[in-house]
């Protein structure tokens, strides 16, 4: 440890006694400021000054003096202290307010891992933190956002900004075609649109996120879909792909049931697919209200949890988007 450094440590408990000395101008005054026995305090500013150097107070009758070098160091202990009050007093206002409810409103695709991530870090700090969910189509959770039913929305796409709603990206993620494992395209790393043009295709219903995805990506190849299903989630989705009742194009399904076939399941499996298409991916974001000062502003739970979202969360995320996505 540096030498300095080690200076520094002795002389940091006695900080605020030499404060309160540098205000009374008088030993048994502060001691009983600060509920400690007048010996106490002397003993701090032997210390003191030995770590020092020099003398900080010298004795002017029945009370003290302070010397050229403390009425020197004297604001700079006392700013010292004052930031640390203010640390702390954050802290504990943190801490305080974050006893309240951040409602958030979050597709389904969402809730099985990347929103439990992002809750548990926060929890993690703020233990005491609650948290108002409701999950549903894009369209629904956008809604809820636009009439203050949900403070926060998760969603793929990421909300588009606009006067009322402010809107940051978190990650980015590969959609997938996902077919039957016995399909003709099966063995294949990656395929065109064009080669599901005659495959019955199982939808997500409309105003879901993936529902728009799609759209786009049948629009750029010049052709509509056979639609032989819609649902309302991929989980149905993959299910109806795994019995070979239509293709689909889904977000990476990591180890989702029917990734592993075995004679238990029967004839049900699914393989994913590279698309060859610039537009095969989806934008996951974070949306949130514009506020004004008053008494509409952001309550603080919903500040704070926003906050460590939007500076944290692509990192929390990382590892489950590189796994979910055969990058890991």
């Amino acid at each position: 440890m540096h030498a300095d450094h080690k200076q520094l440590v002795k002389l940091l408990p006695l900080l605020p006694i030499l404060a309160e000395l540098g205000r009374t101008q008088h030993v048994t005054e502060t001691a009983e400021l600060l509920g400690v026995p007048q010996s106490t305090v002397s003993r701090a500013l032997s210390r003191a000054s030995a770590v020092v150097g020099t003398e900080l107070l010298i004795r002017d009758g029945r009370g003290i003096r302070l010397t050229a070098a403390a009425r020197t160091l004297l604001p700079y202990i006392e700013s010292a202290l004052a930031e640390f009050q203010a640390g702390l007093d954050l802290v504990r206002h943190e801490s305080d307010v974050v006893r309240g409810k951040v409602s958030l409103s979050f597709q389904h695709t969402f809730g099985e891992a990347t929103l439990p991530l992002l809750i548990s870090a926060f929890r993690s700090r703020h233990p005491e933190a609650g948290f108002i969910l409701s999950q549903g189509a894009r369209d629904t959770c956008l809604s809820e956002l636009a009439s203050g039913q949900a403070d926060l929305a998760l969603t793929a796409p990421v909300p588009a900004a606009s006067s009322t709603i402010c809107s940051a990206s978190l990650y980015r993620e590969p959609l997938r075609l996902v077919v039957h494992h016995g399909h003709p395209l099966a063995g294949r790393d990656s395929v065109r649109m064009q080669d599901i043009r005659r495959d019955p295709f199982v939808a997500l219903e409309p105003g879901y996120g993936m529902r728009s995805l799609t759209d786009a990506l049948f629009r750029e190849a010049g052709f509509r879909p056979r639609i032989a299903f819609e649902s309302q989630d991929t989980h149905t989705a993959r299910g109806l792909v795994a019995a070979g009742l239509g293709v689909s194009i889904l977000p990476p399904g990591g180890n989702a049931p029917g990734r592993h076939i075995s004679p238990e399941t029967g004839n049900l499996g699914w393989v994913e697919l590279a698309l060859e298409s610039g537009l095969a991916f989806r934008e996951i974001g974070l949306g949130w209200r514009r506020r004004k000062p008053g008494p509409d502003a952001e309550p603080d739970p919903v500040r704070f949890f926003r906050e460590m979202v939007l500076q944290e969360g692509p990192q929390l995320l990382a590892g489950l988007v590189a796994a979910r996505s055969g990058r890991g």
